[in-house]
């Protein structure tokens, strides 16, 4: 029952600007620590950002630190990825996934489909 369904992406110019959204059904963002995922043609799965059940706290890989912001809206129960100043090399899928429930750590136990951004020179 738990489903996570993301939005947002799309082409955008280098230097540009796209929000990606999560949005969760089935589970309850707050319970989970909610993590943004990307895969480039190529290469392996990493992640980009992640934010803790408990506290709200953020955390993100340094290629995107001051560039990407992740954030929640409890009302919605929807996780967002803002991504600023966008570069070719962040072309990617995209995923949401969820935690255990009040985990701060992996394994994500449930994952979005993916959303692609394209980020053209």
């Amino acid at each position: 029952q738990a489903q996570l369904v993301e939005s947002g992406g799309g082409l955008v110019q280098s230097g540009g600007s796209l929000t990606l959204s999560c949005a969760a059904s089935g589970i309850t963002v707050t319970a989970h620590t909610m993590g943004w995922f990307r895969q480039a043609p190529g290469r392996e799965r990493e992640v980009v950002a992640r934010i803790v059940w408990s506290s709200g706290t953020t955390d993100y890989a340094d290629s995107v630190k001051g560039r990407f912001t992740t954030s929640r809206d409890t009302a919605k129960n929807t996780v967002y990825l803002q991504m600023n100043s966008l570069r070719p090399e962040n072309t990617a899928v995209y995923y949401c996934a969820a935690s255990r429930r009040f985990s701060l750590r992996p394994p994500y136990n449930y994952w979005g489909q993916g959303t692609q951004v394209t980020v053209s020179s």
